[in-house]
């Protein structure tokens, strides 16, 4: 193993751009996991004028803002943020697998990471515990994801 060649991105995002979509649908919570991810940013070296957010009405609605996004040009890496939890119906499964998918496609398409911090709960009370109470903050997490795997990518596509 030690003749192997390994890379791995480093956990800096100095000078990189990131762009953040986030959905209003459960704001309460979606507001904490905005501020993890941009926590996240600004303590790995991320400028505040780096980082562009774009606020999207639901979960559904994020893989289009994501790929409008992509295709400008102007983000290393994409952060998905929603909070979709289970209710009576199937709406819930509808509306994980679309988003989950389509955020895939987005990363796909336009060869960018694009991290998810979409949580996708049973309940109120695990979604609170991932919006930054004791099961951390997912959107801190998928921050600091996107900031490795931009730099990785950056590794790759300089021939590593």
């Amino acid at each position: 193993m030690s003749d192997i060649r390994r890379l791995e991105g480093k956990l800096d995002a100095s000078g990189r751009r990131f762009g953040i979509v986030a959905a209003r649908f459960n704001e309460r919570l979606v507001e904490r996991l905005i501020d993890g991810a941009v926590d996240c940013l600004l303590r790995h070296g991320a400028a505040a004028e780096g980082i562009t957010l774009a606020r999207v009405p639901g979960a559904w609605e994020l893989p289009p803002a994501l790929a409008a996004m992509a295709a400008s040009g102007r983000c290393d890496a994409l952060i998905a943020l929603a909070v979709v939890i289970r209710g009576e119906t199937p709406h819930f499964d509808y509306i994980c697998a679309g988003a989950s998918q389509g955020i895939a496609a987005v990363a796909a398409e336009h060869r960018l990471p694009v991290t998810f911090g979409v949580l996708t709960c049973g309940t109120s009370q695990q979604a609170e515990e991932r919006a930054g109470g004791k099961a951390g903050n997912k959107g801190w997490e998928a921050a600091l994801a996107a900031i490795e795997m931009t730099d990785l990518l950056a590794q790759l596509r300089a021939g590593g």
